[in-house]
């Protein structure tokens, strides 16, 4: 006999956090509590972490082949370092 096999949840353990860095971002960064470049920063970083989670899970290059993941990962990267850099200059 084979063990049944749970479904994966993985889905809905990915758009939770995807919620909870939704709240962070909405209520989490006061307005008053930290310098306006901060929290930009903050949420630019927010925002990678969120476009990285939906393409790796939603639109599947975590299961690409290595290659294609590997230039999605260093564009995010550079995309991310490129608006840092020029909001913060």
């Amino acid at each position: 006999m084979t063990p049944q096999r749970q479904p994966q949840s993985w889905g809905t353990q990915v758009w939770l956090l995807l919620m909870l860095a939704t709240g962070i971002s909405t209520w989490g960064l006061p307005k008053q509590a930290m310098a306006p470049a901060i929290a930009t920063a903050a949420l630019l970083l927010i925002a990678a972490f969120k476009v990285r989670l939906v393409l790796l899970h939603f639109m599947e290059l975590r299961e690409a082949p290595r290659r294609l993941r590997l230039l999605f990962e260093v564009w995010l990267l550079l995309l991310t370092a490129t608006l840092l850099v020029l909001y913060l200059h």
